[in-house]
């Protein structure tokens, strides 16, 4: 299972309830508001009355009785040592040495998981989520005809948790694919899938937030619904009430691995992608422009003089790299990439992800009060990430930062491969309250370089109700706003 917080697991449905009475929606329901002996309906003379008038909730049945059929029940199989099959594994066993020496390796066993998936192609093409089947020694898919495919995986990709599955059949039922750009937090979407094993299960609710972003998920903008996802649930579609899929169920937050009304979901223009580039070449390429970013909040927006926090604040910039080519600074806040904006740090990866290696981009960033737009030539990515979010004698004393600082020795520079800063030897009032540390190096205030103390001093009595430091801590950089004492 995937577990985030305290525990992530596999994903699955979308469920809802309402504590008062209902009848159907949708074309059966949506007659006149009066009845045939000329009565006013409930509803119209509520309204009339002032009283609240009330909802009803959208009939599913249509959308469950054209899609179920697309819908697929996929078990993994994967052999593994007879002791991990137990929940025993252990590399000190002395029997380890036993079976090495007299009985060769030691046995194995087959251990199933259960999934879900659905059909995208008519000649059998299935899509899941990669750590449904990835690692198997057998994948079966069954039908909802009963009707069972030994799958043959076509690809994995692990930073999206997609995979393509292929299975020998032709004229199968599929789905038809959405547009996640049009998702409006608040509307009803239902999903199907196998939790438990309970095959073609339906649970419904509604989109609780979109452009979500969770560890180890930096390239997939997660839609989060409130789902009531359990295990055998992942790798399912989850449909908007035009029996669309607009995306594939793949996690959940739960403090005890079951179901707690927060679920996630892939994209399925990023699981689309995804597939496309597996079924062509076997792998997939994505763009990378070689920053480091972080959130931008309040403060910070008052630093760079943003109007209201926005964007993702570059935090470093590799060098050699194509953002540094490109002319991209630290403490530049890109505000676009390829005229599509961006509200929140999380959401510049995934588009670079989706940029063509190679291809030409424009990045919109804001510096020194006013946007500039700078072209660039995406990278790809390899083992690195697109664009990255930052882990968090007597000096001088800045009186209103509470800092007491000194330059850099030569060595010092030497070391951190440095040629500017200043490094914190004591630290109090606003700047311990912001976090910073004694060994913190300090490189720029607001953008603007620091080579002494005397350049932060003045930087600083410039600043006008907060500043950005760009610390320097380990390997890491990172803005830390303070407001000035």
């Amino acid at each position: 299972m995937k577990r985030y917080f305290l525990f992530i697991s596999l994903i699955a449905a979308l469920s809802a309830c309402s504590k008062e009475p209902v009848t159907p929606s949708g074309p059966a329901a949506n007659v006149s508001s009066q009845s045939a002996s000329g009565a006013t309906a409930p509803a119209q003379t509520a309204a009339a009355s002032g009283a609240p008038s009330v909802q009803t909730l959208p009939d599913f049945a249509a959308v469950v009785d054209a899609n179920k059929g697309a819908v697929v029940n996929i078990t993994a199989t994967k052999n593994v040592p007879a002791q991990a099959a137990a929940g025993e594994e252990d590399e000190d066993n002395p029997l380890n040495e036993f079976f090495r020496r007299f009985q060769g390796p030691m046995p194995r066993m087959p251990m199933q998981g259960m999934g879900s998936g659905f059909i995208v192609h008519p000649d059998g093409v299935v899509l899941t989520n990669a750590h449904v089947v990835e690692g198997a020694d057998e994948v079966r898919v069954r039908l909802t005809d009963r009707r069972e495919f030994k799958g043959k995986v076509v690809g994995v990709d692990r930073l999206t948790d997609v995979a393509v599955v292929k299975i020998d059949a032709k004229g199968l039922p599929t789905v038809k694919l959405g547009d996640p750009s049009k998702i409006r937090v608040g509307e009803w979407v239902l999903a199907i899938g196998s939790p438990f094993g309970f095959e073609n299960t339906v649970t419904a609710g509604i989109v609780s937030g979109t452009s979500r972003s969770l560890p180890e998920g930096t390239y997939v903008p997660f839609i989060q619904t409130d789902a009531a996802v359990n295990p055998g649930n992942s790798g399912g579609p989850l449909f908007n009430l035009r029996g669309e899929v607009i995306g594939i169920n793949s996690a959940i937050y739960s403090r005890t691995g079951g179901y707690m009304g927060v679920a996630f979901a892939i994209p399925i223009d990023v699981a689309a992608n995804v597939e496309e580039q597996l079924l062509k070449t076997g792998k997939v390429e994505r763009g990378r422009i070689g920053v480091g970013i972080q959130d931008v909040n309040a403060q910070l927006a008052q630093s760079f003089g943003l109007e209201r926090p926005m964007g993702a604040l570059v935090s470093t910039v590799e060098s050699g790299g194509p953002a540094e080519k490109a002319g991209v600074k630290p403490g530049d806040v890109i505000v676009s990439f390829n005229g599509k904006p961006i509200d929140r740090s999380s959401e510049l990866p995934p588009l670079v992800a989706a940029a063509k290696p190679g291809s030409k981009a424009n990045v919109e960033v804001w510096r020194d009060g006013k946007k500039q737009t700078l072209a660039l030539g995406v990278g790809e990515l390899k083992e690195q990430s697109v664009a990255r979010g930052t882990p968090k004698g007597p000096g001088e004393r800045g009186g209103k930062l509470g800092l007491a600082v000194r330059p850099l020795t030569p060595e010092e520079k030497q070391e951190l491969g440095a040629t500017q800063g200043v490094i914190v030897e004591q630290v109090g009032g606003p700047a311990a309250r912001a976090g910073l540390r004694p060994g913190d190096v300090i490189t720029a205030v607001n953008g603007a370089p620091v080579k002494s103390p005397d350049d932060l001093r003045k930087q600083v009595e410039k600043a006008k109700g907060s500043v950005a430091l760009l610390v320097r801590r380990g390997d890491a950089s990172i803005f830390v706003p303070i407001e000035v004492g």
